[in-house]
């Protein structure tokens, strides 16, 4: 008879009872994760009354695996972009929530006596919220369409992005056993390098190679070629001294911004559930029932930090970010919950035998107990906002909505502002590129080829060529003429900005000398520096045209390749109103109708902001549009209006999508303050507005009481405050002519 190897015969076990909590949590309407966490509790060593797993080593390394796909399929979800366009909306929420629940859960363990690792590590535990659970509850009870969904969506971004940082810095702390001292310091710069070097070099070969390759993709070479590019990802952290889940991470997050992410995801989804689920089997499997009744006291005291706590630290960040009072609350009672990263920070602790051995089941037992009450948190926020209102003096309640109202206002950035931002980004992504290409020709290419004159030159110059266009880009490249015209305007101004013009061009000859001295000598670093400083000067406009340009054109070109595709995710926000899109069924009572004849603002409140018909984007569409099947409708409207709306679309047996919205349609606000202004005494129809800026006007405040969707005839007073969905560019600039003739 043939030998079958234990590790298939635990697979075989792990699965059949994976599969039977499965069923039975999804009948209890529970998330799967806590299926699984009780299917490795079962088959583990510490439930005596069912068969158990005996190659435990071969699932801890399934399980690594499962890490692997969970992180690659976050990073997925991720995007980079995504995160620099809800940053200003999520980031300080997202902080107060993280930094206050890190804080609170490092004092906890301090005062149940634990060290100093041991505390570390329980804060970063208890700070990061689950991505997987909240989805899952969002999609169960029906609220992904509304408002604070988009918030937490933001913290949940940024929140990864502190996971992936937190982890680096527990592992640096673990190893140095120390808070201090400047490898923490190196380990952060290092971390900042290798993310800006893989961001810059994945996005600039990785959509290019899926382009090119379309002709011959079938979703078989696609999953192969997914699958390398992420390993490829975890072996190259793994050898630059990272966590290999952090590799997965960040090659999810590059391939997020390719065309081809949606259908990786898709492609990817079974083995990352397959793998997902012996991870969570294997956490399941170090619950010890008798630890955690030992340790109950901290399991109760860091669930109620989650409960109590976390929501309270969000919903105060969200205030003071200028959320209303009810999105703040639905908001922070959503993020009450551990999960992946929570589970993954606890393995590190372990795998690096520096933590001790109750931590983790601490660990589980949180997160068991949260997962459960998550969805019953976001049910209860709603009554828990109306007993806010009612209990809130109403003195209060109209200096929250005023100072809402004041964050949200049309504001421009400083022209400082603008530049530094610019500045510090360009220096950073070109010192970078440019530090690389040293690195890999001085201690790779130099290697391999024989010292001789003749060879050390060649590599030399070679490397040269392949440096001038990020060296001009990194001394000479702007894309803020206004801003700097501005600036120098103003005599007191132009030092600061000489400094920092110049200090770019004395970085970009520091690298050229650094790369000589590697090769030759000081002195010839110094001639080296002079001769090619010459060269860039009398190749200026050559350099930056035929080189520079062409790199930078086919960089922003991959970048923006999703979003020329389906247009990305932005979320915009007046009052209780965003953005929420909806596909058109065939068959529809409606259908071939004029929107005049379809009435959808008279019957439901909301307004009609696009129609993507195919690849055809339709922006503010005019009275006499028909609507089509497969149409996608975005409109704008308040959670109320939009859950009608929703409704109508179910009675009429629509499929509702995936909130989406278009950078090109966004929501501005306008004040029409003291001074003059031509808008002044007009109607809506006589100011052309429509005309001029191709958007619609869906509200108006005027001494705190707010007009939505007004008629046409409606006039304008001075303090009126305008709220305007439309094209963003023609508004930009009709914003900027109103404000100038002030």
């Amino acid at each position: 008879m043939q030998h079958l190897p234990p590790l298939i015969s635990d697979l075989a076990l792990i699965l059949v009872v994976a599969a039977f909590t499965s069923f039975l949590f999804k009948w209890l309407k529970q998330p799967l994760v806590l299926g699984y966490i009780i299917a490795g509790f079962l088959v583990g060593p510490n439930f005596n009354f069912f068969p158990t797993i005996v190659e435990v080593e071969g699932v801890k390394t399934w399980a690594e695996i499962g890490v692997i796909f969970l992180l690659f399929g976050l990073g997925l979800e991720f995007s980079f972009k995504k995160m620099l366009k809800v940053g200003g909306l999520a980031l300080i929420p997202a902080v107060f929530g993280f930094g206050f629940t890190m804080l609170s859960g490092y004092i906890l363990a301090y005062f149940l006596g634990w060290n100093s690792i041991d505390s570390l590590f329980m804060g970063g535990v208890l700070a990061i919220s689950s991505t997987t659970i909240i989805i899952k509850a969002y999609d169960e009870l029906g609220v992904k369409n509304q408002k604070f969904a988009g918030l937490v969506t933001g913290i949940l971004v940024i929140e990864d992005i502190f996971a992936v940082v937190l982890m680096v810095i527990l592992s640096t702390v673990a190893v140095s056993q120390t808070f201090e001292g400047i490898d923490m310091v190196v380990s952060i710069l290092k971390l900042i390098f290798f993310l800006v070097l893989w961001f810059v070099a994945g996005i600039y070969f990785l959509p290019s190679l899926l382009k090119s390759l379309k002709n011959y993709m079938t979703e078989e070479s696609l999953l192969i070629l997914a699958l390398a590019l992420c390993f490829l990802m975890v072996v190259l952290a793994s050898k630059a001294g990272f966590s290999p889940a952090l590799g997965a991470f960040i090659m999810g997050s590059i391939l997020a911004e390719t065309s081809k992410a949606e259908k990786i995801e898709h492609t990817i989804k079974p083995l990352q559930n397959l793998f997902g689920a012996i991870f969570f089997v294997s956490v399941g499997m170090l619950i010890n029932p008798q630890m955690m009744l030992d340790y109950a006291v901290p399991i109760i005291l860091a669930t109620l930090i989650l409960l109590l706590g976390k929501p309270m630290f969000v919903i105060a960040g969200a205030i003071i970010s200028g959320e209303p009072i009810k999105v703040a609350v639905r908001t922070g009672m959503s993020l009450s919950q551990i999960g992946e990263f929570s589970f993954i920070i606890a393995t590190m602790g372990l795998a690096l035998n520096v933590t001790s051995d109750f931590l983790y089941p601490i660990a589980v037992a949180v997160s068991v107990v949260t997962t459960f009450t998550t969805p019953y948190m976001i049910k209860l926020s709603g009554p828990f906002y109306l007993f806010v209102e009612r209990t809130i003096p109403p003195s209060w309640k109209k200096k929250l909505d005023n100072y809402s109202l004041g964050a949200k206002q049309v504001s421009e950035e400083s022209d400082w502002k603008k530049f530094l931002g610019f500045y510090l980004a360009n220096t950073l992504i070109f010192s970078v590129v440019v530090i690389s290409i040293i690195i890999i020709s001085t201690r790779f290419v130099h290697g391999f080829v024989e010292h001789n004159a003749w060879e050390h030159f060649i590599v030399t110059m070679s490397t040269m060529l392949v440096l001038l266009p990020f060296l001009w880009a990194l001394a000479f490249r702007t894309k803020m003429k206004e801003q700097l015209q501005n600036i120098w305007k103003k005599k007191r101004e132009r030092g600061p900005l000489m400094a920092l013009l110049i200090g770019r061009i004395v970085l970009a000859l520091f690298f050229i000398g650094f790369l000589f001295n590697q090769m030759y000598s000081p002195l010839v670093a110094f001639f080296g520096v002079l001769v090619t400083g010459f060269i860039v000067y009398l190749n200026f406009y050559k350099i930056r045209g035929i080189y520079y340009r062409r790199i930078e054109t086919q960089f922003l070109s991959n970048l923006n390749q999703r979003e020329q595709v389906e247009g990305p995710e932005h979320h915009i926000t007046p009052w209780d109103s965003h953005l929420a899109t909806f596909e058109i069924k065939a068959g529809l009572s409606f259908i071939g109708k004029s929107l005049n004849d379809i009435q959808f603002r008279e019957n439901f409140g909301i307004n009609l902001a696009k129609i993507k018909r195919g690849d055809i984007s339709i922006n503010i569409p005019s009275r006499f549009e028909q609507v089509y099947p497969n149409d996608v409708l975005s409109v704008i409207g308040t959670d109320a209006q939009l859950d009608k709306f929703k409704e109508y679309l179910l009675e009429e047996e629509m499929k509702v999508v995936k909130s989406e919205v278009d950078t090109e349609i966004t929501l501005h606000q306008l004040l029409l303050e003291n001074e003059p202004c031509s808008l002044v005494g007009k109607s809506i129809r006589n100011s052309s507005i429509r005309e001029l800026t191709h958007g619609l006007i869906v509200g108006v405040e005027r001494d705190n009481v707010r007009i939505l969707n007004p008629e046409s005839d409606f006039v304008f007073q001075q303090h009126d405050i305008i709220w305007l969905v439309g094209d963003e560019k023609r508004i930009r600039v009709y914003f900027n002519q109103i404000l100038s003739e002030k």
